[in-house]
């Protein structure tokens, strides 16, 4: 059966600097993400064992893993092509995801500061994410806490931003604001552009 695997990242270690420094980036890749991949791994395994009368398992506490490891997993293969390096993201979007941020929060401004707001209001550790409902035809903000469900059913993500102490900290202390704050030097607007075309489509 096939497994989770770690997706390579579409830029060096180093590239978002300085708003994201290399050992941060490092560090989250490698063994953050790399746990997540590992953990919803070691999940299906032992729901595969229990399936072959191989092993008991507690249902609620491997189910829970699983929901946990596969959504971090999930989520960060969003959240790193969701950024571009230093120099070649950040600014404005253009083409359609512009016009409907324009349309629906009535500036890019207001969009920024309200998906800003999200982020350091999260409660604990969590995301901000913006989605796409394709039964109303509008973008959805939100925020989680941990990753377990995440987002809303069936909903696509456009753009996402981890706010766990690991995303941060080694560089922002406490100061998840800053982080917020630099991170939209980083924003690759073209993917999010891709996302939303491609969840239209659908």
């Amino acid at each position: 059966m096939k497994k989770y695997e770690l997706p390579q990242l579409p830029y060096a270690y180093n590239a978002l600097e300085p708003y994201v420094i290399e050992e941060i980036m490092r560090l989250h890749h490698t063994k953050h993400h790399q746990a997540y991949v590992n953990g919803a791994n070691a999940a299906l395994e032992k729901i595969e064992k229990h399936s072959k009368g191989e092993a008991q398992i507690d249902v609620r506490a491997v189910l829970r893993d699983l929901s946990f490891n596969l959504d971090g997993h999930r989520l960060h293969s969003i959240f790193w092509p969701n950024m571009a390096p230093s120099g070649k993201g950040g600014g404005k979007p253009g083409g359609s995801i512009a016009d409907r941020i324009n349309q629906e929060f009535g500036s890019f401004e207001n969009f920024k500061k309200l998906f800003s707001d999200a982020a350091k209001t999260v409660e604990g550790a969590g995301w901000a994410l913006l989605l796409y409902d394709p039964e109303t035809d509008r973008l959805v903000l939100t925020q989680v806490e941990k990753q377990n469900l995440m987002h809303l059913a069936e909903l696509q993500i456009l753009l996402s931003l981890d706010v766990w102490e690991h995303a941060y900290y080694l560089q922002y202390k406490n100061d998840r604001a800053t982080y917020v704050d630099n991170w939209w030097n980083v924003v690759n607007w073209d993917d999010v552009e891709k996302r939303f075309s491609r969840a239209k489509s659908r």
